[in-house]
């Protein structure tokens, strides 16, 4: 089974799910705001991606956090602790597909080739 991890009124979730549903691909999804970030699963994408694919630090929730908090970013276990106190810094949708195997934003071409 494939889940996909992020927020729902996020527009490139909305793309990710909407594409899924298209090509009749069943998957759940996790939604950041209700549910919160999985701790196991955030480890597993800071180990999988890295930290600096999983911390988005182009969007509005990074350049909204203080110098200090944005300067002390430099390892996993930072980026960790930003991403759990701040779920939407984490660059979306992050995929789990169904072999494990984990991604971070949305490309249509590579995930028609996943299928």
């Amino acid at each position: 089974m494939i889940t996909l991890f992020g927020i729902p009124n996020c527009d490139t979730v909305k793309k990710a799910r909407a594409w899924l549903t298209e090509h009749g691909v069943e998957h759940g999804f996790h939604d950041f705001k209700k549910q919160g970030v999985p701790e196991a699963g955030l480890d597993r994408w800071l180990a999988a991606a890295g930290w600096e694919t999983v911390i988005n630090r182009k969007g509005t929730t990074w350049r909204q956090l203080d110098e200090a908090t944005r300067a002390g970013v430099t390892d996993a276990a930072t980026a960790r602790a930003v991403a759990l106190a701040n779920p939407s810094v984490i660059k979306r949708p992050v995929v789990q597909w169904a072999g494990g195997d984990i991604t971070v934003g949305f490309d249509a071409t590579a995930w028609q080739r996943r299928l």
